[in-house]
């Protein structure tokens, strides 16, 4: 009965995971009291992945890359090595892969995609070429770095993290490198050949016409007996037919409106819309075309067009761009939002935002250069202008980084303490500001692999992963030890679709376990082939570095199946090959 209903709740898990109706985050929690409420685990074995030091690590590795991005430590990298100059497209396409990976070999991938999107869309269009051919390879880099070291990813964390608590030897900062480099150097070759040739060019340089937005601004008066006067915006008649009032001259003052801004006898409303809807506000009683209606992207100097895109860890992320009310909040105006290969201008308001999503928008010249410069939720898509200015706590939390993986992977200091001294290092330095560390920690990472450490805890106490272990035997057992761990290999791949990398592999991670010691095979060899499966899976774009390159390289979604699902085939045929010659069984 106990099987049936961890496998139950992980199928539901997987369900809501792959929905998201509910934060990743809050679908754990819900995991962790429904085992405790039924008795499967203790308060402190639901508790236990959370007080383990993976946590730790994790946490004190965001802080310092926190630090390093805030410092401007890594732009100036980034921009000393690329060099922006004009390169040819195979040297350029080697560089930004070569970068990437070696970047996020110790940082996360996320992070490093997204300072290096402006770079290499600058790069490319000095090179003459379309950014949707270096910007997949990026991402691609940026993942696959992630398997060269223990650090590289939180899933390596987290599982070295569970098979210590299983009593297995922990995986070292550098045994993986060698798969990991095998790995990047065949990555690095496909997209510099077959996937080179399967690359689209998608190059597009206008933004209107690359929204299929046709927007036009005209000034309405609000006359003396309209029925709008003393009306909320949100309730006026405008508003009901569906305008975007931009903003209000009311007394000679130009003021952002919001929507329960009250209308008042003589207020000129800027009003957004297409021309043909425009138009119908003539028959309005009580209101008066001013001027002439304006192409909204042409003269007005004061009116700027900037393509934001919406990062990973923003706080803007699942809210709606009504209730964030971007002109009082920011003082720009949403004309269209680009997802997943869709341009969106109608009914923006109760669109909920995501990662990844190109939003075109419009402002004065100072509203925009606030969000490039004060504003984390987004990055402005743009040509690239490089910060030379190299400071002196970049360099210092760089320094402190460098002496935690040296500290940790010497054994002079545990692994957790050597980058809780580093994380320690940097804020007492105030390399960080102490309240920035807080903002800057990935908190629903650390629940989602806290919460699914304790959830394998529950399938190895009830036998769930003895259950599912003896089905995989049989199908895969007469393929031999070699079929039984591509069987896992496919499986973790498979899973990091509904699921987020770290949680596949702690999901798989007891089964193959078990699977090991039924068969009295190496069961670190199937740790590695499930650690390592969770980081080639390049089928859909569906991995957060994938999504930041998704827009901004114009690509369609069969793009990724076709170009990532070969790549992800070959790379899991290596991962066969590789991992018994370096761990074997």
């Amino acid at each position: 009965m106990e099987i049936a209903l961890v496998l139950g709740l992980l199928l539901l898990a997987i369900i809501l995971f792959a929905t998201e109706v509910v934060s990743v985050d809050v679908v754990t929690i819900f995991l962790l009291i429904s085992l405790a409420l039924l008795g499967i685990l203790t308060p402190e074995e639901a508790y236990e992945g959370f007080s383990s030091d993976f946590i730790i690590i994790l946490a004190s590795i965001f802080v310092m890359v926190g630090a390093l991005k805030k410092t401007g430590v890594i732009d100036t990298f980034i921009s000393r090595v690329i060099n922006v100059k004009k390169q040819s497209p195979t040297v350029l396409t080697v560089i930004i892969m070569l970068f990437a990976s070696l970047t996020s070999a110790f940082m996360n991938n996320t992070t490093i995609t997204a300072l290096m999107l402006n770079p290499t869309i600058g790069l490319s269009k000095l090179s003459g070429l379309a950014p949707s051919k270096v910007l997949m390879p990026l991402a691609f880099a940026s993942i696959l770095g992630g398997t060269c070291t223990l650090i590289g990813t939180s899933t390596n964390v987290a599982v070295s993290g569970y098979i210590a608590k299983q009593g297995l030897e922990r995986i070292g900062m550098f045994d993986i490198a060698p798969i990991g480099f095998i790995l990047l150097g065949v990555g690095i070759i496909f997209m510099l050949t077959i996937g080179k040739k399967m690359l689209p060019v998608n190059s597009k340089e206008d933004l209107e016409e690359d929204y299929a937005v046709r927007k036009y601004l005209s000034e309405a008066v609000i006359l003396e007996k309209s029925p709008m006067v003393g009306q909320k915006m949100v309730e006026s008649e405008i508003a009901k037919m569906g305008f975007s009032i931009i903003s209000i001259i009311r007394d000679k003052t130009k003021f952002i409106p919001n929507r329960y801004t009250r209308l008042s006898l003589g207020d000129t409303l800027i009003i957004k819309g297409d021309i043909d809807e425009l138009l119908k506000i003539k028959d309005i009683p009580g209101v008066e075309i001013k001027a002439d209606l304006l192409d909204f992207n042409t003269k007005d100097d004061e009116l700027h067009l900037a393509e934001l895109m919406v990062l990973g860890r923003s706080d803007v992320i699942r809210n709606t761009v009504e209730k964030l009310n971007f002109r009082q909040r920011y003082g720009i105006s949403i004309l269209a939002i680009f997802r997943k290969g869709k341009t969106i201008s109608d009914k923006i308001g109760k669109l909920r935002l995501q990662i990844g999503d190109l939003i075109l928008v419009q402002g004065n010249k100072e509203s925009i250069d606030l969000i490039r410069t004060e504003i984390d939720d987004f990055i402005i898509l743009e040509d690239y202008k490089p910060n030379l200015n190299l400071r002196k706590k970049g360099i210092l939390t760089l320094s402190f980084f460098l002496v935690a993986i040296i500290l940790g992977t010497t054994g002079i200091m545990p692994l957790s303490i050597a980058f809780l001294f580093g994380a320690f290092l940097t804020v007492a330095f105030r390399c960080i500001n102490a309240n920035e560390i807080y903002e800057d920690i990935d908190w629903r990472l650390l629940v989602l692999i806290g919460g699914m450490s304790a959830f394998g805890i529950a399938m190895t106490k009830t036998g769930a992963d003895k259950f599912v272990a003896d089905f995989i035997i049989q199908i895969f057992e007469p393929l031999g030890s070699y079929g039984i761990l591509g069987g896992f290999i496919l499986l973790t791949v498979l899973l990091t679709q509904p699921l987020s990398n770290a949680a596949a592999a702690l999901v798989v991670l007891p089964i193959g376990l078990q699977t090991a010691a039924q068969l009295q095979l190496n069961p670190i060899t199937f740790a590695i082939g499930i650690m390592m499966a969770a980081s080639v899976s390049l089928l859909t774009p569906f991995e957060p570095s994938c999504i930041l390159v998704y827009g901004p390289g114009k690509y369609k979604f069969f793009d990724f199946v076709k170009i990532g699902g070969l790549l992800t085939l070959i790379l899991m045929v290596i991962l066969l090959i590789t991992i018994p010659i370096f761990f074997p069984f």
